[in-house]
């Protein structure tokens, strides 16, 4: 039995049909799950604050970049919910605040800003502030990066049914989608193992090494299956690591693939985040887009738009 979960997002998403530079495909719009709750990171929270909510948990811990989709929809969500949020946030304070940052910031929830070396020790600090929160009588319940966990992950389990309802899947070939934390790439290979679909996931990374990111995704799948006695096995070969994309680094993005976003926008109307979307798109455009006619890729788009006022101005210039 799948845990339970509340409701947040705004499902199904549409699944629409597309073409860029003379190639069809088709485009699951998760950007389209709600305005404030925008994104990917919804479907993992509708499980994550359930569970909290039926276990009396006061406060709620995450953490994520300072323009991190996950802290923004995590700190929104669950003050909605009645929860205290606090958010450890690699970054810098800015009285500027745009983004992401400024709706952490407009819905007052409370941020410890890391630098990097700190954040590489982010769940210690975490952990250590729990203790901390829990002496005044809080129950704190700790959400880890992207709400990545074998809990979290039913979000993308379930979105293979979804899609499912919506066309044929034995039409596809695949889907690709970003790869930060692993937890979306993650629920779609059980979700795919569970309905015994040949189906191809790629998986842009966008954070990690290739190695890295390969085993977060297989250990946390596996794990999942495991930990809630799930009737299916992953087959490792349907995971296919689309790497190499990423090489001007997680918060930065290139003026080659800044050129694209914006002549996909303008050809689409579509618009793409810096971190996930965009870089994510570029490689499908590679992959599976140039100098065809039609893609069986189903590509996701996770949200993101947020992320693209604190970089306005490289989007104009491209």
């Amino acid at each position: 039995m799948f845990p339970k979960k509340i409701s947040l997002a705004n499902l199904p998403t549409p699944i629409l049909k597309s073409e860029f530079n003379g190639c069809k495909f088709l485009i699951k719009r998760d950007d389209f799950t709600g305005i404030e709750l925008s994104g990917n990171k919804v479907r993992k929270l509708e499980y994550l604050l359930k569970f909290a909510a039926e276990n009396n948990y006061t406060t709620i811990f995450t953490t994520g970049g300072d323009q991190s989709n996950h802290s923004r929809a995590t700190a929104i969500a669950a003050i909605s919910k009645g929860f205290k949020v606090k958010l450890f946030l690699w970054g810098k304070d800015s009285s500027k605040a745009e983004g992401n940052l400024f709706l952490d910031k407009f819905v007052d929830a409370e941020i410890k800003f890391l630098n990097k070396k700190e954040f590489m020790n982010v769940h210690s600090i975490m952990e250590n502030e729990k203790a901390e929160f829990e002496k005044r009588g809080e129950r704190v319940f700790v959400i880890p990066e992207g709400g990545s966990s074998t809990l979290g992950i039913f979000g993308y389990i379930n979105f293979i049914d979804e899609i499912s309802n919506q066309i044929d899947i034995f039409n596809l070939d695949g889907i690709l989608t970003a790869a930060g934390s692993s937890g979306t790439t993650a629920g779609l290979l059980v979700g795919a193992a569970l309905h015994k679909l040949n189906l191809k996931i790629y998986a842009v990374n966008v954070l990690f090494r290739e190695d890295e990111i390969r085993s977060r995704i297989l250990n946390l799948a596996k794990n999942c299956i495991k930990e809630f006695n799930l009737n299916c096995e992953i087959n490792e070969e349907q995971l296919i690591i689309l790497n190499n994309y990423c090489e001007e680094g997680y918060k930065n993005i290139s003026d080659e693939k800044l050129k694209l976003i914006k002549d996909f926008a303008r050809q689409t109307g579509i618009i793409l985040d810096p971190a996930y979307t965009g870089k994510a798109f570029f490689a499908f455009h590679n992959e599976f887009l140039k100098n065809k006619k039609e893609s069986k890729i189903l590509f996701v788009h996770t949200g993101g738009i947020f992320g693209i006022f604190p970089k306005k101005e490289k989007y104009l210039l491209a």
